[in-house]
């Protein structure tokens, strides 16, 4: 075998083992995704039907979930689809948008948790404890399958996959926040464990409902991605053999997985164009894994000179 059918294998393997590894993780999220939401429905009717907020404010949490699961698929699924002389970008925003939502519907739901745990603070009312952990138990079982779904999947190459373990990992405490709650109210009669529990979750929620609404509104708001220092861009791009300012510099995320970046490159002669861009593009690459990119190249005679995408 000579070396270039070498190397055709070993590309055509890697590019095999990616796209394995990428439909394995699309299926483990839609299954655990399934698994979740129809158990957070019998949760938050179960917690109604035994008056327990603590369950209640589980199935928010376990909405956190699905929507973080939802939306991790979403990403996935439309990320695959082309750009159109309409939607130059394709789809990925849509990830951002729905994650906005999804965090503006969290921190509603946390606020409705945090009046009712007020409300029962000064009047407990009478919590069926038998049927909370009996659902709580079940509940608990329902987030460690689908953490086993998510943990077979391929986190390393997939941050969607990894936070979204991480996520039902959170869950499944305040499974078992709601099954402590359960037994003190069975065997002690203190009937406040269940709004402390409700407490506990709605700041779980709460806390990851402002991030993700933090975070994509700072997409949206076109910010730089966290994590790129625009100012070591700004450095590195200058430090290139012949180039003598770099300005117009923008970096932003068309979604939270896919950084830009924009800006004019002054450099002495024209000749050197073609290196110049070569050495920024690769640094780019390499260093600040940015490679979506629009670099202008100016010369102090001819501005405008040369534009590669």
């Amino acid at each position: 075998m000579n070396s270039t059918e070498d190397s055709h294998n070993h590309k055509h393997s890697h590019g095999h083992s990616h796209n394995h590894g990428k439909n394995a993780n699309k299926q483990a999220l839609k299954l655990s995704f399934f698994i979740i939401t129809i158990y957070m429905i019998i949760e938050a009717i179960g917690g109604f039907m035994t008056n327990s907020l603590a369950l209640i404010s589980d199935a928010g949490h376990m909405l956190s979930d699905a929507g973080a699961l939802g939306l991790s698929y979403l990403a996935m699924t439309f990320g695959d689809r082309k750009a159109t002389e309409f939607k130059t970008f394709g789809y990925k925003r849509f990830e951002v948008l729905a994650a906005f939502i999804n965090g503006l519907t969290l921190i509603v739901i946390s606020l409705y948790i945090f009046w009712e745990a007020y409300k029962r603070f000064s009047q407990p009312p009478e919590v069926q404890s038998s049927g909370m952990i009996i659902i709580a138990s079940i509940g608990l079982v329902v987030n460690i399958i689908a953490a086993y779904i998510l943990m077979k999947g391929d986190k390393s190459e997939n941050l969607n996959v990894r936070s979204a373990f991480l996520h039902v990992i959170g869950d499944l405490l305040g499974s078992v926040g709601a099954i402590i709650a359960a037994l003190l109210i069975m065997f002690f009669g203190w009937t406040l464990a269940d709004p402390i529990a409700s407490v506990l979750v709605a700041i779980l929620i709460i806390i990851s409902a402002y991030r993700v609404t933090r975070d994509s509104i700072h997409i949206l708001m076109e910010g730089a991605p966290s994590q790129i220092d625009v100012t070591q861009v700004r450095k590195a791009l200058e430090a290139l053999k012949n180039t003598r300012d770099v300005h117009d510099l923008h970096v932003w995320a068309i979604s939270s997985d896919t950084p830009s970046l924009s800006c004019h490159i002054l450099i002495d002669d024209i000749r050197n164009s073609p290196m110049v861009m070569n050495n920024a593009k690769q640094i780019l690459e390499k260093q600040f894994k940015i490679e979506h990119t629009t670099i202008q190249i100016e010369t102090p005679e001819t501005k405008c000179h040369i534009q590669e995408h």
